[in-house]
């Protein structure tokens, strides 16, 4: 099953649609779901299309893989070829006769090891653009690297029609793919795996909650035990960085100064460049105060990726528990009780974009209070929203909108 991302959907049918050459570029962390996209976009259309995921080898070993790759795409022998530039130019040609739809995925590895491609692929583009009916998908992973394609100095700008930077999926599209649990469920779930679409294929609708942490993230030797520092690795050199970052952001640390205090980060540019790296690989946030988002100050960061908080909250700083514990005994000593008080609700905030979980139903009072602490900012509020767990002994009005856990889900 293929679930969510029915607006980048609609964005690359509207493109196989559309007449004339057209390039796109696709990007995201690992994991997102880039190619399952693709793939199921490819599904949806009748228009021929080579998907090629590029290798980390030579030019010309990707070459022969992509001319044996068209050779049965296009039903003749195995067509030879100098270099990518010969090729590229061979498909557009081909595509001034019948529509084509060609897939360059993970082109990060390609670019390693073709001198030039950016501007290969750049003269191609301008010779043909008046011809061709290529549709053209640039897709990678390395993040910095696809965001340089669009910077003013590379060949490419200007050449591209739809940028997509695939973003992890919110908690309503990540919850199709347990919707067998129930809602409280779901939010638990959510907590630890996050809106990344690998991780959530993984849980089994068999097993309990409880279950599916254990043996996919907390205890030794699970699914996804070392993906987080597997992701982090393939884009940060200085790791040692990252981790310490990470550790004071988990045990709560938010502010720039405690960060820096916290953590053993050499200096202030060193950790300026590493939280500006993480927050580009969407693992970490900066949240500012809605009427003073300038402050730096009163500025924050937070951990964004799920799996990552849990990871960094859980198991990094008890790995070593980890791995001679029986699980159960590790899940019930050094999870379960703060994953039940104190993570979930945490997480549970930011499904509901800030609002505070509520162990009990919302009162009147309450809602008066909230109200009165925002107009004390100086905001002009036209209507006012809460978000409640257990429900509310206040009513709905003409200024306020009250929704429950169920409401999230329908």
């Amino acid at each position: 099953m293929f679930y969510g991302r029915e607006t980048e959907r609609k964005k690359l049918c509207t493109m196989f649609r559309s007449d004339g050459q057209m390039i796109s570029l696709i990007y995201g962390r690992r994991r997102i779901g880039k190619s399952e996209l693709i793939k199921q976009v490819l599904k949806e259309t009748d228009i021929k299309s080579i998907y090629y995921e590029c290798k980390q080898t030579t030019e010309q070993n990707n070459v022969e893989s992509l001319a044996e790759l068209i050779g049965e795409i296009f039903d003749f022998p195995k067509p030879a070829f100098e270099n990518m530039e010969a090729l590229l130019r061979f498909l557009f040609k081909k595509s001034e006769k019948e529509p084509m739809i060609f897939v360059l995925d993970e082109y990060p590895y390609l670019r390693e090891n073709s001198k030039g491609l950016d501007s290969v692929l750049q003269s191609v583009i301008d010779h043909y653009k008046d011809t061709s009916n290529m549709k053209l998908i640039v897709c990678g992973s390395y993040v910095d690297t696809m965001k340089a394609l669009l910077e003013k100095q590379n060949p490419l700008y200007g050449r591209i029609d739809l940028t997509i930077n695939l973003k992890p999926m919110d908690y309503y599209e990540s919850a199709m793919f347990y919707s067998g649990f129930s809602e409280e469920d779901k939010v638990r779930l959510y907590s630890v795996f996050g809106g990344i679409p690998y991780y959530n294929r993984l849980i089994d609708a068999k097993k309990s909650v409880r279950e599916n942490i254990i043996e996919l993230i907390a205890s030794s030797g699970a699914r996804l035990e070392n993906e987080v520092s597997m992701y982090l690795n393939s884009e940060i050199s200085k790791i040692t960085n990252a981790n310490e970052v990470f550790e004071a952001l988990a045990k709560g640390f938010s502010r720039y100064k405690d960060i820096l205090d916290q953590s053993n980060v050499s200096s202030g540019p060193a950790l300026v460049d590493i939280l500006d790296k993480l927050m580009r690989m969407d693992v970490v946030a900066k949240e500012a105060p809605i009427n003073d988002e300038n402050n730096r100050k009163k500025s924050g960061y937070f951990i964004s990726d799920n799996l990552s908080l849990f990871y960094y909250k859980y198991i990094f700083r008890n790995m070593s528990r980890m791995n001679i514990m029986d699980p159960d005994i590790f899940y019930d000593r050094y999870i379960a009780d703060d994953f039940e008080t104190k993570y979930i609700p945490k997480c549970f905030e930011r499904i509901c974009k800030q609002y505070l979980i509520r162990k009990e139903p919302i009162t009147e009072s309450i809602v008066q209070n909230e109200i009165r602490q925002v107009k004390q900012t100086g905001l002009e509020c036209y209507r006012y929203g809460f978000f409640s767990r257990s429900g509310f002994t206040c009513e709905e009005g003409t200024n306020r909108i009250l929704i429950e856990l169920r409401e999230l889900y329908k």
